[in-house]
């Protein structure tokens, strides 16, 4: 497998000698490594401001036979450095016993380098997709998941898509359904022990026709089966909750992967936002 650094090296040791348009992919393949394999070549493509046949070109040009082979080498490198990680510190493993957060550190970069390996990456492109085109974003979850369903809610925000968290207390999830519509999407999270709430939820938005982005821990977990695709996330905790960790690195890489091909709009919130605050300051004399 090719490692980590050579795949680096090999860009910056060709980049002078790539044409223009080629050396522009390669910058942002330096400047943007971890986030690539959650892309595909037409997010590559708008981002760097190249054609796709130049990513193309760029990949063969470093020794590839294209993107896909380029990507899935980078996954694997990020895959084997974690792993490497890991592997250090478990070799010490008496003083890991007595290193709890070293650990958990452990335990979490494993949840991130199964993530990577149990994600399939058509499914998180078509995840993005439908996010897109969606007229509202719906996100939901009970317990530790109804925080990382908030937090999905707020970074999708930040990206100017329209997106809200359903809550399960004054209105309780079934209420809901009603306000959602055929155009909208819903993004649940359903983990072990798997909320009876958060299924008919999805049962429910399903039979309504309301595209359900299924993310949780295995092929089988019962919201699977009321999914229009579902992503794979590892959460091992040594706690009784599940693991937040890999569910970040998810998340972020949404919500990058979104910005980049909503690049207009997500510029223009961060320009309206900017405004509204040194309007606040100026009136506060901050």
């Amino acid at each position: 497998m090719t490692q980590y650094k050579d795949i680096k090296d090999r860009i910056q040791k060709n980049f002078e000698s790539l044409p223009k348009n080629q050396r522009q992919v390669a910058g942002y393949f330096l400047d943007n490594f971890d986030k690539i394999p959650f892309l595909n070549v037409r997010d590559i493509s708008k981002a760097s401001g190249s054609s796709v046949a130049s990513v193309v070109r760029f990949a063969q040009g470093i020794g590839f036979t294209g993107y896909s082979e380029l990507r899935e080498a980078i996954s694997g490198s990020l895959q084997n450095q974690l792993n490497s990680l890991r592997n250090i510190s478990l070799f010490e493993q008496k003083k890991a016993e007595k290193d709890i957060l070293n650990t958990i550190a452990n335990l979490g970069m494993k949840n991130i380098t199964d993530t990577l390996q149990s994600i399939d990456r058509d499914s998180f492109d078509a995840a993005v997709d439908l996010i897109l085109k969606a007229g509202r974003v719906y996100t939901g979850g009970l317990g530790v998941s109804h925080i990382v369903a908030e937090f999905l809610a707020y970074e999708l925000a930040q990206v100017a898509i329209d997106a809200q968290a359903c809550m399960n207390n004054a209105l309780p999830f079934a209420e809901q359904v009603p306000l959602m519509k055929p155009k909208d999407v819903l993004v649940l999270f359903s983990f072990p022990p798997y909320s009876t709430d958060t299924i008919e939820l999805a049962k429910m938005a399903s039979e309504k026709k309301i595209p359900v982005i299924a993310v949780t821990d295995k092929e089988v977990a019962p919201i699977v089966f009321f999914s229009k695709l579902h992503l794979i996330i590892h959460s091992e905790n040594m706690l009784f909750t599940n693991s937040l960790t890999a569910l970040s690195v998810l998340i972020n890489g949404l919500a990058t992967a979104i910005a980049i091909k909503n690049q207009s709009k997500t510029k223009t919130l961060q320009k309206a936002t900017s405004d509204i605050l040194e309007t606040y300051k100026k009136t506060v004399n901050y």
